[in-house]
């Protein structure tokens, strides 16, 4: 009995430690929950609330662009930008304080930040839109119609500063409605006012087309970085971006440009998934290939705490960056003729200070690849920004691509087509002879029509090779005659004369001869001299065509894309001809070999006697003003024996063609001496800088 009893006493004073124990477990939980809800309750809500989580993408770099070797012609580097976003603002900020602070750290370190709005930066106001493009002007638009001040039909085409003053919306309405519509400070500055609506205008356009966050200035210093990473400036946030980095300062007619997106392009890009804080191609190598430079971009997700500064980083998804490019472009090779182009034009200059352009192409035969594509004067593609406005006002037209753009009549240039045609056509054969007088009247003509062959007094008699030697007008006259314009036409298109040539930054198609009804013009088409324009890449393509036997092939730039680790090949210019003319080896040879005796023993001797390799050229001009100032045309071929490559160029009031041979020997140097030198081999997938 005792024994049972002492048992339960045991029991119940298990049960009194437990429930003491709970009752403490429990008194300390309401301890900590008091502690938590009520003490510090408002102090961790707000901890809670102001933990931001973002979603950002991440840019991925764009592609690299290489010559034929491998050699990077552009490539990127690692920058900062600084942008603004009002979501990062916490409840006790003032937007417009805070914008105000970014723009004085931005003047006391000298950085420009982005600001559109197009109105004069200081009072009294007045509009910029009479210089603005398109893109500020829609942009304009759209900030006008959300704050009704226009209807809402009104295009971007319509605005103009007359046509907004004479509607009441001057300058001085629209800021002040600004001021208004953005709170700003009776007591500010007109300066801090305006400066301060300019970056709000910004945050506008973005908030109304839907984009992200605001790039205030683009390539940030470290020393600036450091300071915003300390959180002082409530909505500003460093973001890591890539620049492009130009590594030569030659090819920038071909390499082109990139830059943000115009917002009249927004649509087409969106739908294939831009971000359109995202630059891209806009002129050039940049634009034609965008597809394959664009990289993918990346995701990642970004926690900060109340004072925004980062406490972690996740990527969700790894930006990937572009394809890499190989252009045909051999960069020595670009070099060479750039170089002798703006010699030999600076020279003339010098002696008669004629300001005039140039142009030259490169073409490897059988291929249609472009070894180099040079226009004079250029720029430097790495900082075609800053100096745009110079450059677009320059006489000389630096931006104006001579080589695939500037169209020139080919003169003497013409005649192997005609002799092509002539010869294949069999109204003439190689050993066909014509007696040239001097001057060639049209059979039968009533008002003796007629012209005069260069030499007045006659070359005598002369077959097809004999010629083309002494660029003979007279026999090429009677063979357009013989021919006719249609047919001469037709040879002249199978060259690819009066079309595009191919190459994917766009060209002009330059013309083919004209007549009207009743008249015949063939007889001085047939020497070059009727309304055919051409630009230098077309007269190397069509000399590359000829004397690869009539097999025309477009001219390209792209010669293989690969993935932008090097790993595999994404795409490889296939390289099929476009047509065939398969010229009898008879005929080419007739027509090759007068060419070939221009540069032996007759009037360009002189010049090719340093030239590595022997070579057929033909000299032209064609008249450009009531002052007889001629364009000087040239082209050529080498090796004579098996052609490799074509040239041809063209210089503005340039005098007689043959001025040129010395910068065609030149290049034709420079080309063969490096390639006899021969280049280092280089294993597969390799890069040069």
């Amino acid at each position: 009995m005792i024994s049972q009893q002492n048992e339960r006493q045991t029991s119940h004073g298990r049960l009194y430690i437990l429930g003491g124990f709970l009752l403490v477990v429990l008194a300390l939980y309401i301890g900590v929950l008091y502690n938590t809800q009520v003490v510090h309750g408002a102090e961790y809500l707000e901890q809670s609330v102001r933990t931001i989580t973002l979603k950002e993408t991440v840019e991925a770099s764009r592609g690299i662009i290489t010559d034929r070797s491998g050699v990077a012609m552009v490539s990127n580097r690692q920058t900062y930008n600084l942008t603004f976003d009002a979501s990062l603002l916490g409840e006790e900020d003032n937007e417009n304080a805070c914008v105000l602070r970014l723009i004085q750290l931005c003047k006391e370190k000298g950085l420009s930040w982005e600001d559109n709005l197009p109105i004069s930066k200081t009072a009294p106001w007045a509009y910029s839109l009479d210089a603005a493009g398109d893109t500020q002007k829609s942009r304009l638009v759209s900030v006008l119609r959300d704050l009704k001040l226009v209807s809402a039909d009104i295009t971007s085409s319509a605005v103009t500063e007359k046509m907004l003053s004479s509607a009441g919306l001057t300058a001085d309405v629209l800021m002040a409605t600004l001021r208004e519509k953005f709170e700003i400070p009776a007591d500010w500055s007109d300066t801090d006012a305006r400066n301060v609506l300019g970056v709000l205008y910004e945050l506008q356009v973005r908030e109304l087309n839907n984009t992200t966050a605001y790039i205030m200035v683009e390539d940030i210093d470290s020393a600036t970085v450091a300071l915003l990473n300390d959180g002082d400036y409530a909505g500003a946030k460093v973001v890591s971006a890539s620049a492009r980095q130009y590594e030569t300062t030659y090819a920038a007619h071909i390499l082109g440009t990139v830059g943000q997106i115009y917002a009249e392009d927004k649509a087409q890009y969106v739908e294939k998934g831009y971000d359109l804080n995202s630059l891209v191609g806009k002129s050039g190598v940049e634009a034609a290939f965008e597809d394959y430079l664009r990289g993918t971009n990346g995701t990642r997700v970004v926690s900060t705490n109340s004072d925004g500064k980062i406490t972690s980083e996740l990527y969700s998804k790894e930006p990937q960056p572009g394809d890499t490019v190989e252009l045909t472009i051999d960069l020595n090779l670009q070099k060479a003729v750039e170089d002798s182009l703006a010699s030999t034009v600076s020279t003339m200059t010098a002696k008669d200070g004629i300001t005039r352009g140039a142009g030259a192409a490169v073409v490897q035969v059988g291929t249609g690849e472009i070894l180099a594509l040079a226009s004079y004067p250029t720029y430097d593609p790495a900082t075609y920004n800053s100096d745009y406005q110079a450059l677009s006002a320059d006489p000389a037209k630096p931006i104006f691509n001579r080589a695939t753009q500037g169209t020139y009549a080919p003169g003497s240039t013409f005649k192997p087509c005609t002799a092509i045609a002539g010869l294949e056509e069999g109204v003439i054969s190689t050993s066909t002879t014509i007696r040239d007088t001097g001057k060639w009247y049209y059979p039968g003509a009533a008002t003796g029509d007629y012209f005069y062959c260069w030499n007045h007094s006659g070359h005598g008699l002369l077959n097809v090779s004999q010629a083309i030697t002494n660029s003979c007008n007279y026999f090429f006259g009677q063979v357009g005659y013989m021919l006719g314009l249609d047919k001469l036409n037709s040879y002249a298109s199978a060259f690819g004369l009066g079309q595009h040539t191919g190459i994917e930054i766009g060209d002009s198609a330059g013309t083919l001869a004209t007549e009207e009804a009743g008249q015949d013009l063939a007889p001085w088409a047939a020497f070059g001299q009727a309304n055919y324009l051409a630009t230098p890449l077309q007269l190397s393509n069509y000399i590359a065509t000829l004397v690869s036997g009539g097999e025309h092939y477009p001219a390209h730039l792209l010669k293989e894309v690969k993935s932008y680790d090097n790993s595999q090949v994404v795409y490889v210019e296939p390289g099929d001809p476009e047509n065939n003319m398969n010229i009898s080896s008879n005929n080419l040879n007739a027509v090759k070999l007068g060419m070939h005796n221009l540069t032996t023993t007759g009037s360009l001797s002189s010049y090719f006697k340093s030239c590595v390799v022997e070579a057929g050229a033909k000299t032209g001009t064609a008249q450009v003003s009531s002052q007889k100032v001629n364009n000087g045309v040239f082209v050529c071929f080498a090796p004579y024996d098996d052609p490799q490559v074509a040239l041809a160029i063209v210089i503005e009031k340039g005098g007689s063609g043959s001025a040129l041979a010395s910068t065609a020997v030149n290049i034709l140097n420079a080309y063969f001496t490096a390639d006899q030198i021969g280049t280092a081999v280089l294993s597969e997938n390799q890069l040069l800088s």
